[in-house]
């Protein structure tokens, strides 16, 4: 992020450039030198609590999720452009977001653990086994969490926004983690000026301003969730004023502090140590801290911000099994906040939205069908001139009435009298035609082509080919959503297995987590009796193995849920065709050596996904981070 000054043109004072400097382009990000954009645009960014450097983010998260919900228009209105309330939007930005988002999830989406897939074989490995079961225990979680339906809503905020947050908590009443989505607007990492853009920060504030209410009488209020790594302490116990307000303190005894179970103190380092259950055999010093708490707007002082708030004024929440969340210790090594970045990052922790190449676009496009709106109704409702038309006059005022034109009308015209029509058709053709421009040109800097939009005639497509080359951009950013998004997902899924351990939850053993990871769908549509055709000729011609065959058929969406029994089966069907003397696809005939190899052969381990209810199959490099 850099600030640079130099002399001042068309109004400007300074020359500024950070993450979101592809929006200033609009008068209401860029309404002031010390990076407040105008108050209408974010209200609450003017808020003393609001650190400085989440200003402009901030703003930027209100701009574009107005373009989302077509309220571009309104929101401009209120910066004092009066002529944008007759802006007319048609939802362009939102068909954007969507396409872009149903290309990265993919049609399916899948937990899969390396080895896995083995746990079938005869004189399987017990890690294969163990594999297996892993796997299994994460599917089960993430249909009872539904992963599905909070990744669609995390990924959308992602897509449109830039971030996504995601928030792992343990409910140790259903006794499993829960899953949140926060909007990215809540999410305030404490980021430390010489630290690397993939480093986690060590401190995660979500903080949000409730309003008032009146009629309850309930005043404004600020809470904030914050997860921070620390040294592990003493233990601690809950304590409570007169006011009814609790908080916790350490222990101490006769006999000194006292330690939580399981904790160590090393003399020789001063520090207390203990041991995780992913990693029974070394210890560590380092645990996470959770504090959940309000403050009344009335009792902060200008200036202070969300790192300085005073906990002696602090309302501290309650967990459903009685914990005052004051400095909480959770019992892990790590900020279970998973923050999800649109894009790869490039110096900046925060992501860029989908829109951010477009937005100057979508805004011709806007204004563009505005001016389209005007000529149509001028043509429809075309501008009439009389000449020696005889008016009928208002008996109050002595003035003629307007003439009305109405399907019907006849006018009586005196000699030489004569009717004009002003015809605008022309120009509405031509703005028409200015919509199509400017809506491809839009979709070719976004790499959402025609076809992917849904505006392309099929029947137009001149062949595969030339479809499968349009898609090309496409292909590269999705490529490059996944690739941003493939780490994120595997450090989720290990945070869910640790936090299962942490809890002692049951059928989750003790021990070093399976590495996990979420794979995508196929994002474009398969030929699939092109696939079946292709299959059959490349293994009749014998150039294609079986299972080379049946992974094809897989990718292309067949209902094939294991290919290694896919493969026992038909190597079953044409055993017992052969004992009947039937004549086999391949060479002819399929001989018992023929057979057993092919029941023997080895699937290759990255071919499937593993098992899901109702969910296809993808191959593994389309999946598979670069």
């Amino acid at each position: 992020m850099g600030l640079s000054t130099g002399p001042s043109f068309v109004g400007l004072h300074a020359f500024l450039t950070d993450a979101w400097s592809w929006l200033n382009y609009k008068p209401s990000m860029a309404s002031s030198l010390d990076r407040r954009p105008h108050r209408v645009l974010s209200p609450e960014a003017h808020a003393s609590w609001v650190p400085d450097d989440a200003v402009r983010r901030l703003a930027a998260y209100k701009l574009l999720a107005a373009y989302d919900s077509n309220q571009a228009g309104e929101l401009a209105t209120l910066t004092g452009n009066e002529a944008a309330s007759e802006r007319r939007e048609f939802g362009d930005p939102a068909t954007f977001v969507d396409t872009a988002l149903a290309h990265l999830l993919g049609k399916s989406q899948q937990i899969t653990v390396p080895g896995a897939e083995h746990a079938c074989d005869e004189g399987a490995p017990p890690e294969a086994v163990a594999a297996a079961d892993a796997q299994e225990r994460l599917r089960s979680w993430a249909e009872l969490e539904l992963l599905a339906l909070r990744m669609q809503a995390a990924e959308r905020k992602a897509v449109l926004l830039g971030d996504g947050v995601y928030l792992l908590a343990w409910d140790p009443v259903k006794g499993r983690v829960r899953l949140k989505t926060y909007d990215p607007g809540f999410y305030f990492p404490v980021l430390d000026d010489d630290a690397d853009p993939g480093d986690y920060p060590n401190r995660v504030h979500l903080a949000w301003e409730i309003p008032e209410d009146p009629r309850r009488g309930v005043k404004a209020r600020v809470r904030r969730i914050t997860y921070e790594l620390g040294p592990i302490d003493v233990a601690a116990r809950v304590v409570q004023d007169k006011h009814g307000r609790s908080w916790r303190e350490a222990v101490e005894t006769s006999e000194g502090i006292m330690l939580s179970p399981g904790d160590v103190y090393r003399s020789e380092t001063g520090r207390i140590e203990r041991s995780y259950p992913w990693a029974p055999g070394e210890t560590s010093a380092t645990t996470c801290y959770l504090t959940d708490a309000e403050w009344d707007v009335d009792d902060l002082r200008h200036g202070q911000s969300l790192e300085d708030l005073p906990l002696e004024k602090a309302r501290f929440r309650t967990r459903v099994d009685g914990e005052v969340l004051h400095r909480l210790d959770l019992r892990l090594d790590f900020i279970p906040v998973v923050h999800i970045s649109n894009t790869v990052a490039d110096g900046e922790h925060f992501g860029q939205s989908s829109l951010a190449k477009v937005m100057q676009a979508l805004d011709e496009l806007a204004e563009t069908d505005t001016d389209s709106a005007r000529a149509s109704a001028t043509t429809g409702a075309p501008i009439i001139g009389l000449a020696g038309a005889r008016a009928e006059v208002d008996r109050v005022t002595g003035r003629p009435k307007p003439l009305s034109v109405e399907p019907g009308t006849v006018f009586q015209l005196a000699d030489g009298g004569r009717m004009d029509v002003l015809d605008t058709s022309g120009q509405l053709a031509e703005l028409r035609a200015r919509v199509e421009e400017i809506r491809d040109r839009a979709a070719v800097n976004a790499r959402l082509p025609a076809v992917s939009l849904g505006t392309v005639d099929p029947s137009k497509v001149p062949s595969g080919y030339a479809l499968q080359l349009s898609l090309g951009p496409l292909d590269s950013l999705v490529d490059t959503l996944r690739l941003a998004r493939a780490h994120k997902y595997s450090l989720l899924l290990k945070m869910v297995q640790r936090i299962h351990q942490a809890g002692q939850a049951p059928g989750w053993p003790v021990g070093e987590c399976f590495p996990a990871r979420m794979v995508f769908g196929p994002h474009t549509p398969t030929d699939r009796t092109g696939t079946l055709d292709e299959v059959v000729k490349g293994f009749t011609a014998g150039v294609l193995s079986l299972e080379t065959g049946i992974r094809m058929l897989q990718d292309a969406g067949y209902p094939i849920e294991d290919a290694r029994e896919e493969v026992r089966r038909i190597v079953r069907l044409h055993e017992a065709a052969a004992r009947r003397g039937a004549r086999t696809p391949q060479a002819g005939v399929w001989g018992e050596r023929d057979a057993g190899a092919a029941a023997e052969a080895p699937v290759d381990e990255h071919s499937t996904v593993g098992r899901h209810s109702g969910a296809g199959r993808v191959s593994s490099s389309e999946a598979s981070p670069a």
